[in-house]
């Protein structure tokens, strides 16, 4: 069952929109009161919308006068080209909401009847708004007895969050409800449970610190009310949650992990504050080892239950390009120096991982340039290494947002400084293969740098939901896409053209085309775009045959091309598998010969040893020798000097032989 009220629908509701704005010839149409009311451009936006529903297309010639009211006025209904009335009239119904959201309860001639239950109607041919290029359903006011908004839902269709979003590959704003946050770039952003989670962030140079919910099933967002634990096990002293930007919000268990950031009064080292979800209050987790100086705009990627960050940019404008890991089941940091060369240092940057091992790196930027460069780092060998892309290579950016949905890197927003990625791409993280999911015109949030991206999933179908940036102003606005599945084949098609079967599918099945109008605001020159279909909805059954007959014969088409394909792959699988075999024969072959060269190595190892033990002996026999060399030294040089004594003597002994004999020595008595 769906909510419902009987209040006014179409053309009755546009015509009284028309009668509280102004604009209908009544008493109330004051050119001096709309623009007391309005601003330039919306009142020049709300003119022509009225002139293209009541009237129809502009075929009035352009006035002649110099007036800049008259002259504005004619080019904004012109602009609007052959828009059909009821699209002006949704328009601009729309847009008098957005400025004056109680109009409908403040109208004399509004009665607002009770609330009833009605029955859904799944046959009923909804005819979509088309908004910033993205189609959804028209949205119908739920309101109480007293005219109070209670909330918004689609008019046919159960707005079931998630589930409302019917439309592949193309971004659509839904309704959203409750306490909107405060726009914002450069936040945390995760989702739980069916409920995405924002965290921080920058609005007009001011560091935030509010957490804010939005349900994914009702589209409604809600501030948490966060309290700040006064001591805990992990961290005795008194918790300080200071307002941050630049940093990652991570799910793990039941807690919302806040990692690093830039904040007014920065610390040294990198905090990790944890918000439970069951208590909702926030402690600052204890860590050990030595922990990275503190920064923002870094990586932080989950992989298993660990946390691995790299690069960013220090409280001085350092930038960074360390590579660190906390264990968040021992909360250790762990400081890695990885091999091979590590991407330049940089911020905003974009990480993924792929099977648990690979750890990606994309984009970013330094103080003067931005980057579109490709790294991957292996996380068993500790192992950096830059892979070649294959097709064509995105544009270089800064401060993007990405997410992985199975093997496929999803990537928005960002830029270089001149202007805002306007294309959302996709890179396969197995083939490395880059494509284009979908783009936008224009100056809008998805364009932005500082924006979040996380992934929901509804009835076993993800969804990719943004949030926020700033792009010239910040923002606050939600978008959501729901990728094909051949968005995802897109990605594994190598560098092998589309065939035009598939293109032929895409465009029977999305038979819409974009007229973006620009409507000047008077001397000021501001432009607002709008982006209306203008197709015809009310096609014949022939019409439709035709077009039955057209899809099956593409799609026959097309699954000739994926069979040929198929084929192709395995072909390529046989010629790999066989090319692996050689390598690994050729492997086996270098094995045996790195064990022999290794034994070898062994032997003269062994020899060198036995060399320098005999080499030492050697030494110490010389050694030895030069001792023997000096004692004997010594001895001659006694030697010499004994005979030199005993000559000496025998040489007295001779010249006084005479004179004892003269004196008759008894030496003769002796020799007598």
């Amino acid at each position: 069952m769906a909510r419902a009220s009987s209040g006014l629908a179409y053309p009755e509701r546009f015509y009284a929109a028309a009668s509280y704005a102004g604009f209908d010839g009544s008493p109330n149409s004051n050119n001096k009161d709309i623009g007391s009311r309005f601003s330039n451009d919306v009142a020049l936006i709300l003119y022509a919308l009225y002139q293209q529903a009541t009237i129809g297309p502009c075929n009035v010639p352009k006035p002649s006068s110099w007036s800049p009211v008259e002259q504005g006025k004619w080019k904004s209904w012109q602009q609007l080209g052959n828009m059909v009335s009821t699209e002006a009239m949704r328009l601009f119904v729309k847009i008098l909401e957005e400025e004056e959201p109680g109009w409908y309860s403040r109208a004399s001639n509004s009665v607002f009847e009770p609330v009833v239950d009605v029955q859904m109607n799944h046959n009923s041919n909804v005819e979509p708004i088309i908004e910033n290029g993205n189609s959804f359903a028209e949205i119908k006011t739920i309101s109480t007895e007293n005219g109070s908004l209670m909330e918004t839902q689609d008019k046919d269709v159960v707005s079931e969050g998630l589930g409302s979003v019917v439309v592949y590959d193309q971004w659509i704003s839904p309704p959203i409800t409750g306490q909107h946050p405060k726009a914002r770039y450069e936040h945390g952003a995760a989702v739980v449970q069916d409920k995405m989670y924002i965290h921080g962030g920058n609005h007009n140079g001011r560091y935030l610190s509010d957490l804010h919910v939005l349900d994914l099933r009702s589209w409604t967002w809600s501030k948490v009310e966060a309290k700040i634990a006064s001591e805990s096990v992990e961290s005795p002293a008194p918790v300080n949650i200071d307002p941050c930007a630049g940093h990652s919000l991570i799910p793990w268990e039941n807690k919302l992990l806040s990692i690093a950031g830039h904040s007014k009064d920065p610390s040294e080292t990198i905090q990790v504050k944890a918000f439970d979800l069951q208590t909702g209050t926030w402690s600052l987790l204890k860590t050990y080892g030595k922990a990275p100086a503190s920064r923002g705009g870094q990586s932080v990627t989950l992989v298993g239950t660990t946390l691995v960050i790299f690069g960013g940019q220090d409280a001085k404008r350092t930038l960074l390009n360390d590579l660190h890991i906390l264990d968040l089941e021992t909360m250790t940091w762990d400081e890695i120096d990885a091999v091979g060369v590590p991407p330049s240092a940089r911020s905003d940057h974009a990480a993924a991982v792929h099977a648990e091992r690979y750890l990606l790196i994309f984009g970013g930027g330094s103080h003067a340039t931005c980057f579109n460069d490709l790294h991957v780092l292996d996380l068993q060998a500790m192992e950096w290494s830059r892979p070649t892309q294959q097709c064509e290579i995105p544009s270089p950016r800064a401060g993007h947002a990405a997410v992985t949905v199975g093997e496929n890197w999803f990537i928005i927003g960002g830029g270089d400084n001149k202007s805002g990625a306007s294309e959302t791409i996709v890179l396969n993280m197995s083939t490395l293969v880059w494509s284009v999911v979908t783009s936008v015109e224009g100056r809008v949030p998805l364009a932005s740098e500082g924006l979040s991206l996380v992934v929901g999933s509804f009835n076993g179908e993800d969804m990719l939901i943004s949030f926020g940036g700033y792009n010239g102003r910040y923002n606050s606005e939600v978008n959501v896409l729901k990728p094909s599945h051949k968005s995802t084949l897109q990605s594994k098609m190598l560098e092998t053209p589309v065939p035009d079967s598939v293109s032929a599918v895409h465009n029977t099945t999305n038979p819409t085309r974009d007229l973006e109008s620009e409507f000047e605001a008077g001397q000021e020159g501001k432009i607002r775009e709008i982006v209306v279909d203008n197709v015809d909805r009310e096609p014949t059954k022939s019409k439709g045959e035709e077009n039955s007959e057209r899809i099956l014969a593409t799609l026959k088409a097309e699954k000739e091309e994926l069979e040929s394909l198929l084929n192709k792959e395995k072909l390529q699988s046989l010629q790999l598998k066989q090319e692996l075999a050689e390598a690994e024969a050729r492997n086996s072959d270098l094995h045996k010969e790195l064990q022999s060269v290794r034994s070898q190595l062994a032997t003269e190892q062994s020899r060198c040893f036995k060399l320098e033990v005999d080499v030492a002996e050697l030494r110490q026999k010389l050694q030895t020798m030069e001792t023997l060399q000096k004692e004997l030294e010594l001895l001659q040089r006694q030697k010499a000097a004994s005979e030199q004594a005993a000559l000496n003597a025998k040489q007295r002994q001779g010249s006084g032989g005479v004179w004892g004999w003269l004196a008759g020595s008894p030496q003769d008595a002796d020799d007598a």
